[in-house]
């Protein structure tokens, strides 16, 4: 074999091992964005979860004083309709 073609060959032989290095790296860095991606939407799917159970006594206060609160609007309205008319 030349020279020249020895030289060649190493060179490509060098070129491809970096190639192979990067990829490699490309690669892992992939799968740890995927994993990181998982995990951070796995703690907001979390967060919001949490959050609605440990606020959901209060939530429930709330509802429970808006329908008083209709239901007494509802009873103003009723009485305005039972008074006898003049």
């Amino acid at each position: 074999m030349d020279p020249y073609t020895r030289k060649l060959l190493e060179d490509i032989l060098g070129l491809t091992q970096e190639n192979n290095k990067l990829l490699k790296k490309m690669h892992r860095a992939s799968i740890w964005r995927h994993v990181f991606s998982a995990l951070y939407w796995i703690v907001i799917v979390g967060a919001m979860l949490g959050s609605y159970y440990y606020l959901q006594p209060y939530i429930d206060v709330l509802i429970e004083a808006y329908d008083t609160l209709i239901s007494s609007v509802e009873s103003v309205q009723n009485l305005g309709s039972t008074l006898p008319k003049f």
